[in-house]
């Protein structure tokens, strides 16, 4: 059954469709009927059942609350350095896929790309987009928040807010170090937030890791084989994934 977010919390059972790129999608590109039931999930991440009433002015009648609810029991901030072309774009659609609760990307010290503040700006809106649409594809609960800081310092300025910050260091996957990871997913508790950061494709300083260290992080490898920066973020989430929801324990 096809899903949509909607902005705002729905005051009434009856519903009228405003936004344009919603209304394109639903009564354009897929050609919903009057009668035909969607998933509509508001800003409370409730997923609400709804049939079309009236095609021709967007209208849709709220039926039921339903009880699904495919969030990670941890809220993950995937952060990465600013990576080259289109990998953000890349790593914005498979974390949501994966849980991600945010997608932040920061100008890490050996970051190629230079994003000015309009730069910024459209690469969020496209961002944005990419999630509104993997958030659909893969039924959650939340939309993920999408920031991309212009400084370092903006970046640091958000750590306080974080129960864990884990760093994924390349160093640490050279060393053969091979336990922390297992041992840090097996103390997370339900509802903490946790900061995962990752370095673009140069990987992060070690001017960097020291001033993260400053923060009470945590660095760590992700198994014996160097992963690509688009890459990493993706096996960090499959394994709280596999640890926090797989577990039948």
């Amino acid at each position: 059954m096809q899903q949509y977010f909607i902005k705002g919390l729905p005051l009434t059972t009856r519903l009228v469709i405003q936004d344009k790129e919603t209304i394109k999608h639903m009564f354009s590109v897929m050609r919903l009927a009057n009668d035909e039931q969607v998933v509509l999930v508001f800003d409370d991440g409730v997923k609400r059942l709804a049939q079309v009433t009236n095609r021709e002015t967007y209208e849709l009648e709220i039926l039921e609350e339903l009880a699904e609810n495919v969030e990670l029991p941890v809220d993950v901030t995937i952060a990465s350095g600013f990576p080259k072309g289109d990998k953000l774009e890349w790593i914005a659609q498979k974390t949501t896929e994966l849980g991600a609760s945010s997608i932040w990307g920061f100008p890490a010290d050996w970051s190629v790309v230079k994003w000015d503040t309009k730069k910024l700006a459209k690469k969020k809106e496209k961002l944005e987009k990419i999630v509104i649409g993997a958030s659909e594809q893969s039924k959650r609960n939340r939309l993920p928040q999408v920031q991309l800081f212009a400084s370092k310092s903006d970046f640091l300025a958000q750590f306080s807010q974080f129960d864990k910050i884990l760093i994924a260091y390349e160093e640490s996957a050279k060393a053969g170090e091979k336990s922390q990871l297992a041992k840090t997913l097996s103390t997370l508790k339900k509802g903490e937030k946790i900061l995962f950061i990752f370095g673009p494709e140069g990987g992060l300083s070690p001017e960097e890791i020291k001033t993260f260290q400053q923060y009470g992080t945590i660095t760590l490898g992700l198994g014996p084989r160097i992963l690509r920066t688009e890459t990493a973020p993706l096996y960090a989430l499959s394994a709280i994934s596999y640890a926090l929801e797989l577990d039948d324990k």
